[in-house]
C-alpha cells in the first residue's frame, strides 16, 4: 500500500435485505483493499444518492446476491494508488466512477471504468446514474423530434433535471411536473416550458386541457397514478419511457403490491389505438455505451449548455450531509420529496483534513 494512506476505512454494508434503508445497513470498518494488477484505489470525495439505492437494499437487483454485500452506485474522488499495470501518472488525477460499493471511503475500481473529469468537483456526478439515464434513454427510445412534446415526471430531481434539457437541447415543448413552488422556479430555470406543482394542480386535468392532442414523448419515473395518467395522454405515435417506479419502491412488495398494476391487462388496446409504445430502461444494460456518454454530457457542462444542480441536504442540515454516516440521512431526504437536483453527500467528515 502506497505511504500516506491510512491501513484502514469505513464503508457502507448491507447487513439484512429490507426497503428500510437505515435498517438494512451498517457502517462497517476494514482494511483497504488490495489492488489487482489493472485496478486504481481511489479516495471516494462526493457520492450519489439514489431512489434505487433501498431496491438495491432489498435485493431487487440481484436475488441471488446474499447479505452482507457493499452499497452504493457513483462516486467522484481522487486516485491515491495505482496496480502494477496502471500507468504512476493517473496517482493524484480526478475521476467519476460507476461501481457498486461506492458508499465507501476508499475503493478499488478497474482503471477500464474509469470517467476522467478536470476537477475534484461534484458537479460531475450528477452526470453519472442521472445524467448517463436521461441521455441513453432519450437516445435509445424517445427517437425526439424538433417541435414535438416531451413530459418528464419528477422533473426537479437528479435525473429528471437532465431530460428535461436534453429535451430542450433536441428543440423540443417540455412540461415538468413536481411538487412545490421552489421547485416550479428551479423548472422554469432549466428552461422547461411548462412547470406543473402536481401539490396544487390536477396533472390529468391540466395535460388534457392544455394538450388535447396528446404528448409525444413521457420520460417516467413515478408509477402508479402518475404512469396510468400519462398512458392514458400519449398522442398517435407517442412514446412512454419507463425509468422508474419510486412510488413502489418502500413498499416491501415492489409495484407488484399497487393497485395501478392491474391496469397492465389494458395496455395493449390502449397502445394499439395510438400506434403509440412503452420502453423500459435499465442502465446496466447499457453499460458499453457509458464512457462515451459521460463524456458527452461533460463536454455540455463545461460549454455551459448544462446545468447541473446537486442538493447537499444545507437546507436541513446546515453543514450539509457530511462524513460516510450521514448517507442513511440522505436518503431519508430523498423520499421526502424536498430535495432539488442530485443528493450528493461529502464523505470527508467534519474537522478531517482536505483532499
Amino acid at each position: 500500500m502506497a505511504s500516506g494512506l491510512p491501513s484502514v476505512m469505513r464503508k457502507v454494508v448491507v447487513k439484512s435485505l429490507s426497503v428500510n434503508f437505515r435498517e438494512a445497513i451498517e457502517v462497517t470498518t476494514c482494511a483497504l483493499p488490495k489492488l489487482k494488477a489493472q485496478e486504481v484505489l481511489i479516495k471516494n470525495r462526493f457520492v450519489g444518492i439514489n431512489a434505487s439505492d433501498i431496491n438495491f437494499t432489498a435485493g431487487r437487483y440481484d436475488p441471488t446476491q446474499k447479505p452482507p454485500f457493499d452499497a452504493g452506485f457513483e462516486a467522484v474522488g481522487e486516485i491515491v494508488a495505482t496496480g502494477d499495470r496502471v500507468p504512476s501518472n493517473l496517482l493524484g488525477k480526478s475521476v467519476a466512477h460507476l461501481s457498486n460499493g461506492a458508499f465507501s471511503e476508499y475503493q478499488a475500481v478497474s482503471s477500464e471504468r474509469l470517467f476522467p473529469i478536470k476537477s475534484l468537483k461534484p458537479v460531475y456526478l450528477p452526470c453519472l446514474v442521472s445524467g448517463l439515464t436521461a441521455k441513453l434513454a432519450l437516445q435509445s427510445s424517445a427517437y425526439l423530434k424538433a417541435g414535438e412534446t416531451v413530459l418528464v415526471t419528477a422533473a426537479a430531481g437528479g435525473t429528471g433535471q437532465f431530460a428535461v434539457q436534453l429535451a430542450k437541447l433536441a428543440g423540443c415543448h417540455v412540461i415538468g411536473t413536481c411538487s412545490t413552488n421552489e421547485k416550479v422556479d428551479f423548472l422554469k430555470r432549466i428552461g422547461c416550458d411548462h412547470a406543473i406543482n402536481i401539490s396544487k394542480e390536477d396533472l390529468k386535468h391540466v395535460l388534457r386541457t392544455t394538450y388535447p392532442k396528446g404528448i409525444d414523448v413521457v420520460y417516467e419515473s413515478v408509477g402508479g397514478e402518475t404512469y396510468e395518467t400519462c398512458v392514458n395522454i400519449l398522442a398517435n405515435k407517442g412514446r412512454l419511457i419507463v425509468i422508474g417506479y419510486i412510488s413502489g419502491y418502500q413498499d416491501p412488495m415492489g409495484v407488484g403490491n399497487l393497485k395501478f398494476a392491474r391496469a397492465a391487462a389494458a395496455l395493449p388496446v390502449k397502445l394499439l389505438t395510438k400506434s403509440a409504445c412503452v420502453h423500459g430502461f435499465f442502465l446496466f444494460h447499457y453499460a458499453d455505451q457509458w464512457k462515451d456518454a459521460f463524456l458527452q454530457l461533460s463536454d455540455l457542462l463545461e460549454n455551459g449548455q448544462l446545468i447541473s444542480t446537486i442538493d447537499l441536504g444545507k437546507s436541513v442540515n446546515g453543514e450539509g450531509f457530511k462524513g460516510i454516516d450521514a448517507i442513511a440521512d440522505a436518503v431519508d431526504y430523498l423520499y421526502s420529496k424536498k430535495s432539488i437536483g442530485k443528493i450528493v453527500v461529502d464523505l470527508e467528515a467534519p474537522g478531517s483534513s482536505k483532499l
